[in-house]
């Protein structure tokens, strides 16, 4: 799959996962054009929730060959308005990477530390909507995800800081305030969230 069809799956992956249903037309269609196997069919079918089979499937995408994009384009028919959104996404100019003009802000010493359990929570708490895409570019995965949200059903703040604090854990001393700069940038959120919350 071309990098750019990678990059937009991943970018819209939580409006995906809230808008499709998988399992009456999309899933098989790709079966029947051999973008998906019997085995990874079966895999997103036994996920319990509509959203967790939307996610497997974008789990899959990736990694099925050239024509997998194309292809799930093609099997929105009943989902015109997510292809569209999807084909508007695909006609803006890229726009500038992650600039490091918004790092230079930040002095080294507090770029290179690791954020404390206050700092976390303070992030949690402005992160809003897009915490999920943050914390997946932070390399949790969707069962993390699920994990975090099942503990804390009551809690958004509580579900968010849950994944960041596990994110600390699993990264140790790699687990720095640049770390998370990219992945708040990776998902499109500004720098200077980050920024407020270390002030």
């Amino acid at each position: 799959m071309d990098p750019k069809h990678k990059a937009l799956l991943r970018t819209h992956r939580l409006y995906l996962s809230g808008e499709l249903l998988v399992c009456d037309t999309i899933v098989p269609l790709l079966y029947q054009e051999d973008i998906l196997t019997e085995a990874q069919v079966e895999d997103v079918k036994s996920q319990p929730t509509e959203r967790q089979k939307t996610l497997k499937l974008l789990d899959l995408l990736p990694s099925r060959g050239p024509r997998a994009f194309d292809l799930f384009l093609r099997s929105l028919e009943d989902f015109s308005w997510v292809r569209d959104q999807l084909l508007l996404e695909l006609q803006k100019p890229p726009g500038p990477g992650p600039s490091s003009t918004d790092e230079c802000q930040l002095p080294d010493s507090v770029l290179q530390k690791v954020p404390s359990d206050r700092d976390l929570s303070r992030l949690a708490s402005r992160l809003g909507a897009q915490s999920e895409a943050v914390l997946m570019e932070l390399g949790l995965s969707a069962e993390d995800l699920f994990r975090c949200r099942s503990d804390h059903a009551l809690s958004t703040h509580g579900a968010v800081l849950s994944g960041l604090v596990l994110w600390r854990r699993r990264e140790g001393r790699r687990a720095t305030v640049q770390r998370l700069l990219q992945g708040l940038s990776a998902a499109e959120v500004h720098s200077s969230v980050l920024g407020e919350v270390l002030m």
